[in-house]
């Protein structure tokens, strides 16, 4: 049996425990240990703490403090882990509190973060997905269901210092060239009551907390990666930067697009993991590993027809830019959302659908100038009625009467 050995209280604020940190800094004290070879388990909050309710109004959404994100469970120290080797953490099992059978998905308000898709969804919205075993369903977003690709968006080691100041400059630099930009250019640290530093207290907590690294990017330790297929069965290779390497995990997952377009995205959930470790020692040098690998997990949901959606460097406007996957990619987007529309589906509801389920994100191409071609593909078996086209044209399948809740605005 492994133990469980950080358990979290949903019934309490994650500020009160003192194995949830939501800054990176070296300075934040390893509270667990573990040896290279240990299996052990992990509970982890929601990544806002408890901030969204079970219910059919989107004012959290609007109203969520971004200040507090992420809530993550750790730092776990890993015995004999020294900088310059590789972590490797096989995630066993994961799964949902079993107190808590439900998800959310969501999008901000321009004026608290903004998102992908900001421009043309600027209100905050939200839908709450219901979990039946592997599968999930939405009151919000109906006629379509499917199974779970549960996994940690947030996953990392702690930094060393030199790491830590390396970030700050340059996130710095690249927000000063823009300081008034809605959604900023970058998340700044900020050393406020909001800022849980762990285990640490008085000036020490003070210190460290003006200086960690918010958790919103991912960066050279791992962190916000929110990559689908860390699921069941599969395994990370993190850089190590400080002795015992500084394990923390959150934001699960139940189900997620690539992309994450949604930013609130994927379906949130409070959750567990089940883990075992081991370390290469000397891994950074010997593989020429600079950022995480990962082998991804074995099992996935079985979904094998797909209509994909193209998109091109050629935004909204019409303006042409070179080779810019990030346009591209907000096309294929966009044009898999107009295409839903014409089911009955409100552009709200199939932007949900798209941060949710399984879609796939590809870069199709880089190098035919001036034109990166980024596609989505979007899984046909998920819909419970027939999305593809024909010479009959689109029937609708909803009739508008459902939709995410807006966020009124105040």
């Amino acid at each position: 049996m492994a133990d469980t050995l950080i358990s979290v209280d949903l019934s309490e604020s994650p500020l009160t425990n003192e194995n949830i940190h939501n800054r990176w800094h070296p300075d934040i004290p390893i509270g667990v240990w573990v040896d290279p070879g240990d299996e052990f388990k992990i509970e982890t909050y929601d990544w806002t703490g408890g901030q969204i309710a079970d219910n059919d109004d989107a004012a959290d959404v609007r109203d969520v403090e971004l200040e507090q994100v992420h809530y993550l469970s750790g730092p776990i120290g890993v015995t004999g882990a020294e900088p310059g080797d590789l972590l490797v953490v096989e995630i066993l099992d994961i799964g949902a509190k079993e107190e808590s059978q439900w998800g959310f998905n969501g999008f901000f308000s321009k004026q608290n973060g903004g998102g992908f898709l900001t421009e043309h969804f600027p209100q905050a919205q939200k839908s709450i997905w219901d979990f039946h075993g592997m599968f999930t369903t939405s009151r919000h977003v109906p006629g379509v269901k499917y199974a779970g690709l549960i996994h940690p968006g947030l996953i990392g080691c702690l930094p060393d210092q030199k790491m830590l100041d390396m970030w700050n400059t340059r996130e710095k630099a690249l927000f000063d060239t823009d300081p008034d930009r809605i959604p900023a250019l970058a998340t700044l640290p900020d050393g406020g009551p909001t800022a849980h530093m762990g285990r640490l207290k008085g000036e020490a907590r003070d210190k460290a907390a003006a200086e960690g690294a918010r958790t919103v990017p991912p960066r050279e330790h791992g962190g916000n990666c929110d990559i689908k297929d860390l699921s069941r069965g599969s395994k990370v290779y993190f850089p190590v930067y400080v002795e015992g390497a500084g394990l923390s995990m959150g934001d699960l997952h139940f189900s997620q697009g690539d992309g994450e377009i949604t930013f609130c995205g994927a379906i949130e959930m409070a959750g567990w993991l089940h883990l075992k470790v081991e370390l290469i020692k000397d891994g950074m040098a010997k593989y020429g590993v600079k950022n995480p690998i990962f082998k991804p997990s074995p099992i996935t949901p079985k979904y094998d027809d797909f209509l994909i959606f193209e998109g091109i460097s050629v935004d909204e406007a019409g303006t042409q830019h070179y080779l810019d996957v990030h346009i591209a990619y907000r096309q294929a987007c966009l044009n898999a959302i107009e295409y839903l529309k014409k089911f009955g589906y409100s552009g709200a509801q199939a932007y949900a659908i798209l941060g949710t389920a399984p879609v796939q994100g590809h870069i199709s191409g880089v190098v035919d100038i001036p034109n990166a071609c980024a596609t989505l593909w979007l899984p046909t078996d998920i819909f419970e009625w027939d999305m593809m086209p024909n010479a009959d044209g689109p029937v609708k399948f909803l009739d508008g009467s459902i939709d995410v809740p807006l966020a009124p605005d105040l």
